[in-house]
């Protein structure tokens, strides 16, 4: 016989075996609709993590490097950084200096303090000092109004850009444009409004939730004594990076005062060291994701597996009957596992359909997240495998059988 015959036959042998056994098939696949919900939704909730780390970190640029006390990612010696000597605006003064022509540095300090406007108070609003430089390093610029200008940070003056959630919050449907907002204890005149950027992942800064004022207004309001200067130095081109950064190193140093030898008291923070220990992080809790998964995709395999054994020794005289007429153990091996992928395929195709249904709702409630073509093919794969393995040797112990002894059965 034809092999296209012989699928065709076993297919609708098979077909006709899951019709007749709908309760025993719907919960054989059920195990497999759980395993596959769970891989997909795995998956997907580790694509839109991934989405929403690069949405909160968009505006640190993969073109700047940034001069700080600390390392934005710290493994250990953690009191060994917390000791070292604060970084000040002479020092960023002084590696501006040095970097004229070849590089852009822009100071800024932070810290958190309650703003209010009218009788509405916000609470750990960062407020952040800055120049009008700061808009060089980010695509993201004002919604409403004008951010700084050279002459406000010149002339101290006592003007504030808002993020777009401390507007929503405090302002709601009134213009913020030239409205008093107090910050701790000191009076500023709103000049803008800055667009949407997002934030807030994995302890990483709300750009929304930021009031920006000029860098000398906020030292004759704050001082900045308790704080350290963060410097960020924009390279030409995110080709030059890697050598604008060992140029920043050496100019820290002199600007440090450091001696050969010894080592540097200031970090050197880029995006790649954030997606590094963001790789390292998610590659780790996606791995024990998908160990869970893959015991309960295990567990469902061994459901099919036991069902397949169940239908081959109710089945035994049917295929006695069969190989007595002529069909060869070929033809009885395709039939059960066509049986056993076609419910662990149903399974994968119900699993993929429920994890949409989830993929929407964490998509509205907590993260971008979308189940991607990738995903669903990689989900009906695993089923169609897991179909596969778990009915193969059921299906060579039914091909193996005796005819003579198959018909005997009762």
């Amino acid at each position: 016989m034809h092999i296209g015959l012989e699928l065709t036959e076993a297919g609708r042998i098979a077909v006709a075996a899951i019709q007749a056994n709908r309760g025993r098939s719907a919960l054989t696949a059920l195990g497999i609709i759980i395993g596959i919900i769970a891989v997909t939704t795995t998956m997907t909730a580790a694509n839109g993590l991934q989405n929403t780390f690069r949405q909160s970190f968009s505006s640190v640029g993969t073109d700047v490097i940034y001069v700080t006390q600390m390392p934005w990612v710290m493994m250990n010696d953690f009191f060994q950084f917390r000791n070292r000597p604060r970084l000040e605006m002479a020092h960023a003064e002084r590696l501006k200096e040095r970097l004229t022509g070849h590089a852009v540095v822009n100071p800024s300090l932070d810290l958190n303090r309650p703003i209010k406007f009218q009788s509405g108070t916000m609470d750990g609003v960062n407020v952040i000092g800055t120049t009008d430089r700061y808009t060089l390093f980010s695509d993201v610029s004002t919604d409403v109004g004008r951010f700084m200008s050279p002459f406000d940070v010149r002339f101290h003056r006592r003007v504030a850009v808002i993020g777009s959630e401390v507007a929503e919050r405090l302002f709601g449907n009134v213009n913020p444009i030239n409205k008093e907002l107090r910050v701790g204890r000191y009076d500023f005149r709103v000049i803008g409004v800055m667009q949407k950027q997002g934030g807030g992942f994995m302890g990483g800064p709300n750009f929304d939730r930021q009031v920006y004022l000029p860098i000398s207004t906020f030292i004759n309001a704050f001082g900045d004594r308790n704080n350290n200067v963060d410097i960020a130095v924009k390279a030409p081109d995110t080709e030059s990076v890697e050598d604008l950064e060992y140029r920043v190193i050496g100019e820290m140093r002199r600007v440090r005062g450091l001696r050969p030898g010894e080592r540097e008291d200031f970090s050197i923070n880029k995006l790649d060291s954030l997606v590094g220990a963001y790789n390292s992080t998610m590659g780790v809790v996606v791995l024990i994701g998908l160990v869970i998964t893959g015991i309960s995709l295990f567990v469902g395999g061994v459901g099919v597996m036991n069902i397949m054994f169940v239908s081959i020794t109710e089945r035994t005289r049917e295929i006695g009957i069969r190989k007595a007429i002529g069909a060869r153990p070929r033809s009885i091996l395709l039939q059960f596992l066509l049986e056993s992928s076609l419910i662990c395929l149903t399974g994968g195709l119900i699993g993929v359909a429920l994890s949409w249904l989830i993929a929407m709702a964490i998509n509205a409630t907590l993260m971008p997240a979308s189940l991607s073509l990738p995903i669903i093919i990689i989900a009906l794969l695993v089923s169609l495998g897991t179909g596969v393995a778990s009915g193969l040797v059921p299906a060579i112990k039914g091909a193996r059988l005796d005819p003579i002894e198959s018909l005997r059965y009762e």
